[in-house]
């Protein structure tokens, strides 16, 4: 095989390993605030009536949480502003940190119809975060979240079909709770619909969805399926091949931190596939897959490599 034909290798990561959105790593839910939604925004009519999420919006935490009370005072029920204080306690926003009492408010604004609180609720059942861990109960309020089309709550809910109590996966499953979380917009989704049409797992094998899905993931900023997309676009498979833009995104996803990403554009510069040659770059970027956890032997010959200049102050 010519250098010009060369096909960029394909991630190494075995498929969904770690892609639990929740994952059973995690032993707080500290991260649950950036892994999920923002609360969701009131209607703009809603929003003008909303004391309690209006404060919240503008940093006013104590407000927020006075607010939120007296709403629940006139009204137990208040399934908006019992998930409201769940998210202050969760966030310690106003309030001492507390997990213990953000799931309590969680279970309550679950239990009164609230679809977020219904999936942090279950999270926290499936980890065990400040409450017992009790999966058949995780389960059933992930499906009431996911019953109202929450798109976090159904990705999750197909990453537990895939795992399925350590029996074969089940894929049916697992494909139905996907495409709904993707109809609802979620980019794990789609990366997770694309790994299985990339492996033929569940499916019938189809590198044309594959690459859709990948791409789909990819435009809403996942850096795993970037790289995904970038390697297809670069070899071109499911999708007219493209170096120059699959070596755009792999920068992007590099950026983002991705190891992945930078490895491979290790590769690139090293070997001059797709871009010219500059082993000061390769090496940048060996280095920086290397800090991430990602170390490639083949690589190791760039330690000699010379390091990147710095850019040139521009003339004045």
């Amino acid at each position: 095989m010519s250098r010009s034909d060369a096909e960029l290798p394909r991630p190494s990561r075995r498929p969904f390993q770690g892609r639990l959105r929740m994952k059973a790593s995690f032993v707080t839910l500290s991260l649950v605030f950036f892994l999920t939604p923002a609360l969701a925004a009131p209607t703009e009519s809603a929003a003008s009536r909303d004391v309690a999420y209006g404060a919240y919006q503008r940093g006013d935490y104590k407000a927020a949480l006075t607010e939120a009370k007296k709403r629940i005072d006139a009204n137990p029920k208040d399934a908006a502003a019992l998930t409201l204080i769940g998210r202050l306690y969760l966030e310690g926003a106003g309030v001492t940190r507390n997990m213990k009492q953000a799931m309590d408010w969680f279970r309550r604004g679950a239990d009164n119809g609230d679809a977020e609180a219904a999936y942090l609720y279950g999270v926290g059942l499936l980890e065990g975060i400040d409450i017992a861990k009790d999966r058949a109960r995780a389960r059933a309020y992930l499906e009431k979240a996911g019953a109202k089309e929450h798109a976090a709550a159904l990705h999750l809910l197909g990453e537990i079909a895939l795992e399925n109590d350590g029996k074969d996966p089940d894929f049916a499953k697992a494909l139905d709770y996907f495409k709904r979380s993707s109809a609802a917009g979620d980019a794990d989704a789609d990366y997770a619909l694309g790994v299985l049409y990339k492996t033929g797992k569940g499916v019938e094998k189809d590198e044309r969805q594959a690459a859709e899905r990948f791409k789909r993931a990819s435009d809403l900023g996942l850096a795993p399926a970037m790289v995904e997309y970038a390697i297809m676009q670069f070899n071109g498979l499911g999708v007219e091949r493209d170096r120059a833009a699959a070596v755009d995104l792999l920068r992007k996803a590099a950026q983002k931190g991705n190891a992945v990403a930078q490895n491979r554009l290790a590769h690139l510069y090293a070997e001059g596939i797709g871009l010219e040659a500059d082993l000061a770059q390769a090496k940048q970027w060996r280095d920086k897959a290397k800090a991430a956890g990602l170390n490639d032997p083949s690589l190791d010959f760039l330690s000699n490599a010379p390091a990147s200049k710095p850019a040139a102050a521009p003339a004045k």
